[in-house]
């Protein structure tokens, strides 16, 4: 769309004023209704316009348009500029002259969406816009967490100038059975800890003990731990603060925190259908004496929409994203060999290791272990 600048209003990146060479914008619909009584455009007005025309809806349109504007006297030379799915992550800006734009655009073969501004300023303006500095530009990106939690990544990558397509791998589901949960939340007063390794967990063990015991004092005398800042995040949203929350945002740091303190102490894990049992086992070890409650079943989405999959056969994927074991494992089941054709983004040593595993090598892994790692 159009977006201001301080120095003149501006399409894309591209000038659409300027005070040496025009003060003053015209926007003309390439596309007019078929009334069978010829143009109503007054193109000999628009040739005599003393500013920069703007042409929308005018790719197919193009050989008549251009044509009419210089037979009624605009200058044949006149830069020009074509701007091909503005704002759009594979935006393309075109500089030409009048008497070639429809010669460009059947050369490029471009389809709609385009606009075309004619006029001085387009060619006075910067090579390259704002927009097209933005450093993921170009660049389409498969998100593959529940699409629940796929918005807040998707704004993040977007903001960077990447294009965004949504394709869970797993899918987040309540337990089958509460009755383990239910026992546990009556007999809070016998834990010493519990402990979070996930925001999902969060959401559900909290939602559930408010369901059945109204509200939070229930956890007056209960420490809480949890994996990392995403889960915290979580908790805060509880009006509930982590005790403890490890700077190596894995299990393996959870535990070595806790593994000092675990002596005697009671630990309720709450925790995913599947996962990793190394936080369970090294408390354990420790000392402590664990119970662990399913809050959550993570299941693997069994087929991929088909046109995520139609632009993954067809190249249009550059990276796709990998923010778990599971994910990491149910991506391979949903593509296969296809994964050779992107870039694989993983969110930790761990889940690196599970790709490595299933012979798929990531291309990065991010220093921070969280999806805002990755932007």
């Amino acid at each position: 769309g159009i977006t201001a600048s301080f120095a003149a209003p501006s399409y894309a990146g591209i000038s659409v004023t300027n005070r040496d060479h025009a003060s003053a914008v015209a926007m003309v619909t390439g596309q007019e209704k078929d009334s069978g009584e010829g143009s109503k455009l007054d193109y000999a007005a628009l040739a005599a316009f003393p500013g920069t025309l703007i042409f929308y809806m005018g790719v197919t349109t193009a050989p008549q348009w251009t044509q009419k504007l210089i037979e009624a006297g605009r200058d044949r030379k006149a830069a020009a500029t074509i701007i091909h799915r503005c704002s759009w992550n594979d935006q393309q800006v075109i500089s030409c002259r009048l008497e070639s734009v429809a010669e460009e655009l059947v050369r490029r073969q471009m389809r709609p969406p385009a606009v075309i501004v004619i006029g001085n300023t387009s060619a006075a303006s910067p090579a390259v816009s704002w927009f097209e500095r933005k450093p993921l530009i170009g660049q389409t990106i498969l998100i593959t967490r529940p699409h629940q939690q796929s918005y807040e990544m998707c704004r993040a990558l977007t903001e960077l100038g990447a294009g965004c397509l949504i394709q869970p791998a797993i899918e987040i589901a309540p337990p089958q059975d509460w009755t383990p949960v239910d026992a546990a939340l009556k007999s809070l007063e016998e834990y010493d800890w519990l402990v979070f390794s996930s925001a999902n967990g969060v959401r559900a063990f909290l939602d559930r003990l408010c369901l059945l015991h109204g509200d939070l004092r229930r956890l007056g005398g209960i420490r809480l731990a949890a994996i990392g800042p995403s889960t915290a995040e979580a908790l805060s949203k509880y009006y509930l603060s982590a005790d403890i929350v490890p700077a190596e945002y894995r299990a393996e740091a959870l535990a070595g925190k806790l593994a000092g303190k675990a002596k005697g102490q009671r630990f309720l894990l709450a925790r995913a259908s599947r996962g990793r049992e190394i936080l369970a086992e090294q408390l354990s070890a420790a000392g402590g004496k664990v119970n662990q409650i399913v809050l959550y079943e993570s299941r693997d989405v069994l087929a991929p929409d088909p046109n995520v999959a139609a632009a993954l056969a067809e190249d249009q994927i550059d990276w796709m994203t990998v923010t778990s074991s599971s994910i990491a494992r149910s991506l391979v089941n949903l593509f296969g060999e296809q994964l050779r054709k992107v870039r694989l983004a993983s969110i930790s040593p761990v889940t690196s290791q599970v790709l490595q595993e299933c012979g798929h090598k990531p291309a990065v892994e991010a220093k921070d272990y969280t999806t805002a790692g990755f932007t």
